[in-house]
């Protein structure tokens, strides 16, 4: 390997640490501040104000000192959620709710009363495991199980909720302000920060609450940060913020906020997961405090203990307060509870899970076409080729630059003969331009988001002056999914599929490089109310034309910046522009399980850093760890070196070739994983928590996690790393080294040598994996090739696993039930290859080459195939004593075909 130091990058980024001075901290922020340093309010619920309906249990809230009327609505849903909506009791206006989120409204179930006294009421629902009890005052909510408090809203008092006035008389407002310091009165109606004036057409509109969770020391979730997977108490500095915004080489150990937001927050313990989802598309801040708290026993008196508690408190900028609380118990339960509230994970198209060649920008179609040539010549599978904003004429999306693109139909074709697809890039911002008929199109329909004055907002972004679609209107949804179409978007074809960027939105020169919050969007809501789901409205969208495209037959592939919660309904997401350092690759996996256990399963991150320009070890470690998460794409700046694979000499090529072929030879399982994602809501990459549920040793660990639930993965982040400690989870269990087949009990930390070329990753005993065997192209060849099936005994010498199969790229698997999912168990000596669904009805040819059985005790004697309605045959079999393995091959069984081998 060439000896080429890691970049410099704290010079390189000098300028860019001052123009974080753009982005906000919470002492900028007039609601954060009014709530943090307010009175405590008081809120009693008048309990004789009860009214129980058929969907939910209504009580008012009063504020005495402000005179404040609440009304409150808490709702039993099914699957085991508790959602608690608060409002004004008689708003001058309606608030904003945040629409298109939850797939609908979620089926409720009756409440009962199961004792009331004067001080509080307990409700009660289907078989009365759960109960919930208000108080009269304080005002504060328990959730029980079983009679034991697990979480309390409102517990410290932090219910706080501006209700909406009429503006006053300008001039008296400001003879009364004249004297006022910034953040007192005079930020209740107009907030500055820096140059920017932000207008607050509906003056104070701040809400907030806090919950605590009861015996809990670990919570995670609330994407997107640069930060541990576990979130830090925030006492020592920032909250943890929501804010959509474009932070280019983002801070790493940051809470501020980055591209998207899901307001989700779950917390674990070893016997119970539970999460609370926070529906609110403003300005949001998360406050995290853990600290013991005193227990005493109801029964009798016995010396007080101290348990875990952690306080949550929750401030939003607009809106009102919709809080579902997941009950889990388990992490998978809690994870279908949120699926069947925001959507499941879109099933992807096989493509798509395979490896993405991206740069910004690739310069013709010539370039192009080397670079598709380059991965075939250094026999580098690959599926994707991506196109930045230079493919464009003149930054006006949905066309082709005249001299550098003249021919995208022929480019697309090309590639497709090789069953390789091209992605395109779309942003939000359109050019201002007359002559463009797109442009004129949306002005002319009323699209764009308007300024205050009722005139086109426009902003700065890479065209120049550029106004803003408004997303949020159905009209401008439709009207923009038409754009995808073949007819209207000229040069694309079926092939092209579509990339969402600069959505937050960004705004260059904007406060805080986004849009104003006094901007005006469909239905007269300002942007402050719905700034979160800009993006997400754009994805929606996106998605919707791309299955009109198709007649909704094919299933779309949209890569999207900016996401809220839901978004994984529409496909996948990246971490934005990160930088070329080994800190980087280390924040990435935390990000992208934060990212996982909060719905947004398809997700990854630029391999190799955005900015600045990896060393070769970098490039190779990143290439290793990114082939191991769900989204894979290698993607860099303008003004980064070329980094094509086989640019850094034959060593490294062949580290990465390596990498990128054991990705193409996991399509089966990732397929398999992903279409788990899409029907129960479980991430493909998951912490060892989810897994482990009961060893508190793993509840902080986000260095490694497990891919599905049978293998673990432990990437190298580190420079010069010679060994590597690895935390082998279960007591009582054991893993395979799938490189050496070594065995290794679980509970244990494990220190294992690495080179370059090593790449932990263990599959757990008791699981079986199926991988494609042979080489190919891209994603199309590997669907072809049989498969090879590795069995890992478990130490009672049985395993489990699954292998899902269709198509591809169609809706045939939901529409006429054309999949095929199979069961494989092994127990007793028999591996028995069964349907798993009574739905499958897809004819498969794929086979399976070969059997690899981990942790064979002892050679068998025979082994035997038995296929139904078959002759039984004696199958040939090697057998490694130093690592107890079996290996069958030479099998040609069919997947779709019931089968059993006998090992005796």
């Amino acid at each position: 390997m060439v000896d080429v130091s890691e970049p410099d990058i704290s010079v390189a980024l000098d300028d860019e640490e001052k123009a974080k001075e753009k982005f906000k901290k919470s002492e900028d922020v007039a609601f954060y501040k009014r709530q943090i340093q307010g009175q405590v309010l008081q809120h009693r619920a008048l309990l004789d104000s009860m009214v129980l309906t058929e969907k939910a249990a209504r009580f008012e809230l009063l504020e005495p000192n402000t005179k404040t009327k609440l009304l409150l609505s808490v709702s039993a849903c099914k699957h085991e959620t508790v959602r608690i909506l608060i409002d004004e009791l008689k708003p001058i206006k309606p608030r904003y709710r945040v629409p298109d989120v939850m797939t609908g409204e979620p089926q409720c179930e009756q409440l009962r009363v199961k004792s009331r006294s004067e001080e509080s009421v307990t409700l009660t629902w289907s078989s009365g495991h759960h109960r919930v009890r208000v108080w009269h005052f304080p005002f504060r909510l328990e959730i029980l199980y079983e009679g034991e408090v697990m979480l309390t809203y409102n517990s410290r008092g932090k219910l706080w909720f501006e209700t909406l006035q009429e503006q006053p008389d300008t001039n008296k407002a400001t003879a009364d302000d004249s004297e006022l310091e910034e953040d007192d009165a005079s930020s209740l109606w107009q907030e500055t920060f820096g140059e920017f004036v932000d207008i607050k057409a509906n003056g104070p509109s701040s809400i907030g609450s806090d919950l605590c969770f009861h015996g809990y020391s670990h919570v995670y979730g609330l994407p997107e940060h640069a930060d541990s997977l576990q979130l830090r108490d925030t006492r020592d500095g920032e909250p943890y913020r929501l804010y959509n915004l474009d932070v280019f080489a983002y801070d790493l150990g940051s809470r501020l906020g980055l591209y998207g937001s899901v307001p989700l927050l779950i917390a674990h313990k070893p016997n119970r997961t539970v999460g609370v989802f926070w529906l609110n598309a403003s300005e949001t801040y998360v406050n995290v405090h853990y600290s013991p708290s005193v227990h005493q026993d109801d029964q009798t008196v016995k010396p007080r203990q101290l348990l875990p508690q952690t306080d949550v408190h929750w401030l939003s900028e607009s809106g009102v307060i919709d809080c579902v609380v997941l009950l889990g118990p388990s992490p998978q339960q809690l994870f279908s509870q949120y699926a069947q509230l925001t959507g499941y994970q879109a099933l992807p198209p096989l493509f798509a899970l395979g490896y993405h060649q991206s740069r910004w920008n690739y310069i013709d179609e010539a370039d192009v076409k080397a670079v598709d040539a380059g991965f075939d010549k250094h026999d580098i599978p690959y599926d994707v080729m991506w196109l930045d904003i230079e493919h464009t004429n003149g930054k006006r999306y949905f066309t082709w630059d005249p001299v550098h693109f003249p021919e995208p139909v022929a480019l697309q074709q090309h590639l497709g003969e090789k069953k390789r697809k091209l992605v395109a890039i779309t942003d939000p911002h359109i050019k201002k331009d007359p002559d463009w008929s797109l442009y004129r199109e949306a002005r002319d329909g009323g699209f764009f988001v308007k300024q205050k004055d009722g005139q086109i907002y426009v902003g700065s972004c890479w065209p120049g002056e550029s106004s803003y679609l408004d997303f949020s209107s159905p009209a401008t949804r439709a009207w923009y999914s038409r754009w995808c179409s073949l007819d209207k978007y000229k040069g694309s074809t079926p092939s092209l599929f579509l990339w969402n960027d600069m959505n937050e939105p960004s705004v260059f020169g904007g406060p805080e490089q986004t849009m104003p919050k006094d901007a005006v969007h469909h239905g007269g809501w300002e942007h402050r109310e719905l700034h979160n789901l800009y993006g997400f409205h754009q994805h929606m969208a996106t998605y919707d034309g791309l299955i009109t495209r198709s007649d909704g037959q094919e299933r779309p592939f949209v890569l999207t910046r900016s996401f809220f919660a839901g978004s994984q309904r529409f496909g996948a997401v990246w971490t934005g522009d990160n930088v070329a350092s080994w800190g980087y690759l280390k924040y990435s996996i935390p990000m992208l399980l934060s990212l996982s256990v909060t719905g947004i399963a398809f997700c990854g991150a630029d391999v190799g850093g955005f900015y600045l320009d990896p060393t070769p070890e970098l490039l190779v470690r990143w290439y290793q760890a990114a082939s191991l998460q769900p989204f894979f794409r290698g993607h860099s700046a303008t003004l980064s070196k070329r980094r094509e694979p086989w640019l850094f000499g034959e060593k490294v090529t062949a580290a990465i070739r390596t990498a990128i072929q054991q990705r193409y030879c996991l399509l089966p399982y990732w397929y398999t994983l992903f279409y788990q994602a899409h029907t129960s809501g479980l991430p493909p990459i998951r912490p060892l928590w989810v897994e482990f549920q009961r060893e508190q040793s793993t509840f902080a660990v986000d260095s490694q996690y497990m891919i599905g639930g049978a293998l673990l993965a432990c990437p190298v982040t580190g420079p010069g790393v010679e060994e590597i400690r690895i935390v082998l989870p279960g007591y009582g269990e054991v893993w395979y080294d799938i490189n050496s087949a070594n065995v290794y009990k679980g509970g244990r930390t494990l220190t294992l040598p690495v080179t370059l070329d090593t790449v932990p990753v263990f599959q757990r005993g008791g699981s079986v994996v199926c991988r494609s065997t042979g080489s190919g192209s891209c994603s199309a060849d590997y669907q072809q090739l049989p498969l090879s099936i590795t069995v890992a005994l478990n130490p009672q010498g049985e395993a489990d696993g699954e292998c899902y199969l269709d198509d591809g790229h169609s809706f045939s698997y939901r529409d006429s039930k054309a999949f095929c999912l199979r069961r494989l168990n092994m127990l007793s000596g028999r591996l028995l290859c069964r349907s798993a669904s009574e739905e499958g009805t897809f004819d498969c040819d794929t086979v399976v080459q070969s059997v690899t059985v981990l942790g064979m005790k002892s050679r068998p004697n025979t082994v035997v195939v038995r296929v139904s309605g078959c002759k039984d045959t004696t199958a040939v079999f090697t057998y490694k004593e130093s690592c107890c393995t079996l290996t069958v091959n030479n099998l040609n069984l069919r997947v779709g075909t019931d089968w059993e081998i006998h090992i005796d």
